[in-house]
């Protein structure tokens, strides 16, 4: 029988103290992502489901949180600012990219502009994952090209019109489904969603009149930023 080697305490001490500062160090570099959403569960289920699609090794190396807020355009911007100022401030962390995630709907126009542009003026830039009208028109685009405007009650009917050759006649859109990301990778395109943003975009090009780009989704940046992460 071989004899057990004994390791000094001393030496198992040092090898948790240089095992813990390595974790730390590696906890330290990942980059951090705060995306804050107007609303409180549609677009945080949604991101959510993404996250978790993403391979394993990002989220190693990217932390990605996502916060519901259920406040809108300016105050949103608000909120997104002071959450990020209590995470540095709780942390030895910095916020390295700040995303605010919000539709259009009924608000006002000015209120839904200067949202925009604050968020391209700010020092850091925010950046903005806005939509007109609603964040379901990213939904749509996984099937097919929409450029008509359309309003809520419209973006349903189309989704569930989409889904159901799938599954069956009974499905109905539940707005803070869970199972959104899933359904939409399963039996849309998030290419064809991307590219198809791309071109409603393209349609506005130069202009900042954004109340008047309906229909328009930046959905697509953040979406297309977070599957480019290595």
């Amino acid at each position: 029988m071989a004899r057990k080697i004994k390791i000094p305490n001393e030496h198992l001490k040092r090898y948790a103290r240089d095992e813990h500062k390595r974790k730390q160090n590696m906890r330290n570099k990942r980059k951090y992502y705060l995306i804050v959403c107007e609303g409180e569960a549609t677009e945080p289920n949604y991101f959510e489901g993404l996250k978790q699609g993403l391979p394993k090794g990002v989220l190693t190396s990217y932390q990605i949180d996502i916060e519901g807020t259920g406040r809108n355009t300016q105050s949103l911007i608000d909120e997104a600012i002071r959450l990020k100022t209590e995470y540095e401030k709780n942390t030895t962390r910095s916020v390295d990219d700040l995303w605010v995630v919000f539709d259009r709907d009924s608000f006002d126009a000015n209120d839904f502009n200067n949202a925009i542009n604050r968020c391209a003026a700010s020092k850091p830039v925010i950046k903005c994952a806005w939509s007109n009208e609603a964040f379901e028109l990213w939904y749509l685009l996984h099937f097919h090209y929409y450029q008509n405007g359309m309003n809520r009650q419209q973006y349903q009917g189309l989704i569930e019109d989409n889904l159901r050759p799938f599954l069956g006649q009974e499905y109905q859109y539940e707005k803070n489904s869970k199972e959104m990301y899933d359904l939409l990778n399963e039996y849309g395109s998030i290419d064809v969603a991307i590219r198809n943003a791309e071109r409603l975009a393209e349609n506005y090009e130069g202009r900042q009149d954004y109340t008047e780009h309906n229909p328009c989704t930046m959905v697509f940046k953040l979406v297309e930023e977070l599957f480019n992460l290595k």
